[in-house]
């Protein structure tokens, strides 16, 4: 029996569905059908029954599901101390920190930590949603800042702060000299399109109600880019408040008639033990920055 066998196990049991739980566990479903079927085989027996509404668990499944998630919580586990052994126990809270997630405030949160704690020891990854989930479920990470939606069951959520979205240009862009921008604005605007947004099928679909169509002259994955092409008068690129870099060549608007916010978490995985310092760090990220 392999660990991923079991991780697969558990995956499809947490999605009940083998695409999905593919996807969440970054691998084909392909892979993840075999490695099932596989575990059925050393087991003796079916582990799933699946209908229209994805799958379900065989009573053989039921029986297993408590042993396998001991097995590999506890390899987890296992996995955690020895690296904390071969660090000599100097290990860092390892933050794992959502792609679309504004730095402002959150490495503002850590520096204040850093003050009351000197001895405190931050380690900052930077991934995508599926990449920071299958992480703190694995124990590498301590806590993820998020804006994504989870399940209660699985995790505790701590709300940290809603923030708006505005419109980003460069000083010298025609869109610099308006108070507000409304939706007919946007659509004859070369967009500075971010691919990863929470917020993007909501601004575009909201754009579609209202007969616009929002042209997209750059996309990106990477906020950097975005920014650095606004700067340069590219276009308009619609960011998350603390997304927003404080530059002097960069002017941020509200969009006219539309509003949207998001709100952003700290997640921590139930299943893992909590580390010392954790908790401080999320009640700085959730302070309100004075």
């Amino acid at each position: 029996m392999e660990m991923n066998q079991i991780r697969y196990f558990l995956a499809v049991c947490e999605h009940r569905n083998f695409t999905h739980a593919a996807s969440a566990s970054n691998v084909s479903q392909p892979s993840l059908t075999t490695a099932i079927k596989k575990l059925e085989d050393e087991l003796g027996g079916e582990l799933f029954v699946r209908d229209r509404a994805g799958c379900r668990l065989t009573a053989l499944g039921k029986l297993m599901q408590p042993r396998l998630r001991k097995a590999h919580d506890e390899t987890r586990q296992a996995k955690a101390e020895a690296v904390r052994h071969m660090r000599l126990e100097r290990v860092p809270i390892s933050v794992g920190v959502g792609e679309t997630i504004g730095h402002n405030r959150i490495s503002a949160a850590m520096e204040r930590m850093r003050n009351r704690v000197p001895q405190a020891e931050i380690e900052l990854i930077v991934a995508s949603s599926h990449e920071l989930l299958a992480g703190l479920r694995d124990g590498d990470f301590d806590v993820v800042v998020t804006a994504e939606t989870v399940s209660e069951d699985l995790y505790r959520i701590d709300h940290l702060y809603e923030e708006d979205y505005k419109v980003v240009v460069s000083k010298s862009h025609p869109l610099s000299e308006l108070n507000t921008i409304s939706l007919s604005t946007l659509a004859q605007t070369d967009m500075l399109d971010r691919l990863n947004c929470e917020m993007r099928d909501t601004l575009h679909g909201t754009c579609a109600d209202h007969d616009h169509e929002l042209y997209a002259a750059y996309r990106s994955n990477r906020v950097d880019w975005l920014v650095e092409l606004a700067r340069q008068g590219s276009g308009a690129v619609i960011l998350p408040a603390t997304a927003i870099p404080s530059d002097m060549g960069l002017v941020s608007k509200p969009i006219d008639g539309l509003e949207i916010s998001r709100t952003v978490f700290a997640l921590r995985y139930r299943h893992q033990t909590m580390r010392p310092g954790t908790n401080d760090l999320i009640r700085e990220m959730a302070r309100t920055p004075t």
